[in-house]
């Protein structure tokens, strides 16, 4: 039986994971999305202060998919790149959404969203797991 040293082949697989991946596509160079970024792979749910109700939902799959959702509406599956080290897009019926991470740890993420109308702040918190729409009022 041959065996590898642990450390070794951990050290292998976290650095074929966390480089980036580049991709040429019509508009020029962009990178895919990174495993292991800290807002990938973890359901985020936008912050509502004034109506204490949780907002709409997004999950970003280091593979290039993106899940958007809320308690009230149905999913919609886009695809999303990364533009830069902070910069994103995705697909949100015709058009592109182009995004600006302000901030991002395990517990936030503050994105500015680049509008027609202008630019827009969403903040969002790490979804609490387990976690279960509250009852909407009929």
């Amino acid at each position: 039986m041959h065996r590898f040293p642990i450390p070794a082949l951990a050290l292998t697989v976290l650095a074929l994971i966390a480089t980036p991946t580049v991709a040429q596509d019509g508009e020029g160079l962009t990178f895919a999305p990174v495993v292991g970024s800290s807002f990938t792979e973890k359901f985020w749910i936008q912050s509502q202060a004034e109506s204490g109700l949780p907002g709409s939902m997004m999950l970003f799959l280091s593979e290039g998919t993106m899940i958007q959702t809320s308690c009230w509406e149905g999913y919609r599956l886009s695809s999303w790149q990364m533009l830069s080290d902070t910069a994103l897009s995705w697909q949100e019926d015709t058009q592109t959404i182009e995004a600006e991470i302000i901030e991002v740890d395990e517990a936030e993420l503050i994105l500015a969203l680049h509008l027609v109308d202008g630019t827009v702040e969403q903040h969002f918190q790490s979804a609490p797991v387990p976690f279960v729409c509250p009852d909407m009022p009929r």
